[in-house]
């Protein structure tokens, strides 16, 4: 099995990183395709004798798919479905392409540059309603991970108090000065734990507050000159300000949400109608990696080393590994297990695209006005989240379904969530636009 190199679209990252010598980077890959072996060589042996396809009816239309992703730890399935070669165990070859920013990921998916890639939930809601960019019908494949963001709080706050939320409003009570805080992107996931966070200890993030956008790998350097006095971010982004000394984790997102959704493998609806094949293909393979991420710490660790590369994250592995591990510290002395870390898998419970959970983001983006009304909330998730196509590709992978589109869950201010009245739930927060 080869492992491509990505397309490196991330030109003008300033952030120093420490890497491997490129000698141990290569020892690491061979023994990590060697490893690849065992886990999927039996099933490539298994779709030349009896074939994933029945007489090519159901062969992928394109056998090479470029998939986008960003500097990020949870990019990790599309990296390691490639490094594997589960992508070659269904037919198509996965080519990850490294992204610079959201935006670009957005564009690059309207525009058809990227077949799929690995983007932020509400990014591709807002997208699919209009409100981030040229409306566009977008489809949902799968989900790529629960958990394991962080908000992130400057160490000079800290310093005065602001260790968590109860501490941040009442340093900013007593503090008048403007704050800033930034998310990756307007519509995406990490805004809307950001608001949600910022809200629920009476802070309202459209008044209190000036919200800025910066691309995830850039938080550290950003933070590093007092450009923001707070962000949220997916890892190993927050990790690392602790690692540098110049920021503490006040919050994780799963004490905002226990198992939320994060990102998804998102396409056009466009090329899920001409590529079917090739799209469950696509979501089959990464389920397959989802999989082995999950399956035992060793293969987390290996997975660790190999999107610490750069080529893809562009860090230490010990700043990605600690946290994936669920080894935490919030950079004051404080040590904790967290048994809520990412998971990529978690016997398939992850990877499920339920209709509630595409139907909460745009719940969030009526609260805060990004939506002028109300949609019809049930029939956008619907016509989103390819539960057919999912279900076809969890069937290939040999991965349990649940038996309901919707789940139930609890928040941090103790709202439920279930996706019946959507509405209602928008309009029933205290603070918002």
């Amino acid at each position: 099995m080869s492992n491509p190199t990505p397309t490196n679209k991330s030109a003008g990252l300033t952030l120093a990183e420490s890497h491997h010598d490129s000698a141990q980077t290569n020892l690491q890959r061979r023994s990590f395709l060697q490893s690849a072996a065992v886990v999927a060589g039996a099933g490539i042996v298994g779709l030349r004798t009896g074939g994933v396809w029945a007489a090519g009816s159901d062969k992928p239309e394109k056998e090479e798919v470029r998939i986008g992703f960003i500097p990020l730890t949870d990019c990790a399935s599309i990296v390691m479905a490639s490094v594997l070669g589960f992508d070659k165990k269904y037919g198509i070859k996965i080519i990850p392409t490294k992204e610079s920013s959201w935006a670009s990921v957005r564009d690059k998916l309207v525009n058809g540059e990227l077949d799929a890639a690995h983007v932020l939930y509400g990014l591709l809601y807002g997208v699919q309603m209009g409100v981030s960019g040229n409306k566009k019908d977008m489809a949902v494949l799968m989900t790529l991970n629960n958990n394991g963001q962080a908000i992130t709080l400057s160490k000079k706050l800290a310093d005065k108090g602001a260790v968590d939320g109860a501490g941040l409003a009442k340093l900013m009570q007593s503090d008048k000065r403007e704050y800033t805080f930034a998310q990756t992107f307007p519509t995406g996931t990490h805004a809307m734990w950001l608001n949600y966070w910022l809200a629920a200890h009476g802070i309202n993030p459209m008044k209190d507050a000036k919200v800025i956008t910066v691309p995830p790998p850039q938080m550290v350097a950003n933070m590093r000159v007092g450009n923001m006095d707070g962000y949220c971010v997916g890892e190993p982004w927050n990790h690392r300000a602790i690692a540098d000394g110049i920021g503490i984790t006040a919050a994780t997102t799963q004490d905002i949400w226990k198992d939320h959704p994060e990102k998804v493998l998102g396409t056009t609806a466009e090329f899920a109608q001409k590529y079917p094949n090739t799209a469950r293909a696509m979501t089959a393979a990464i389920l397959e990696a989802s999989r082995w991420i999950d399956a035992s710490l060793m293969n987390k660790n290996k997975m660790a080393e190999t999107i610490a590369d750069k080529s893809y994250v562009n860090t230490s592995v010990d700043v990605i590994n600690q946290r994936i591990l669920g080894r935490y510290q919030n950079g004051l002395g404080k040590t904790w297990d967290d048994p809520n870390h990412m998971k990529f898998f978690n016997d398939g419970a992850v990877n499920f695209p339920y209709l509630s959970d595409g139907m909460w983001f745009m719940t969030q983006h009526k609260r805060w006005g990004l939506l002028k009304a109300d949609p019809d909330y049930l029939a956008v998730a619907k016509a989103v989240n390819r539960i057919d196509i999912y279900k076809d590709a969890a069937a290939m992978a040999k991965v349990p379904v649940p038996k309901e589109v919707m789940r139930s869950s609890k928040l941090m201010d103790g709202t439920v969530w279930d996706g019946k009245n959507p509405a209602a739930y928008a309009a029933s927060f205290k603070i918002k636009a």
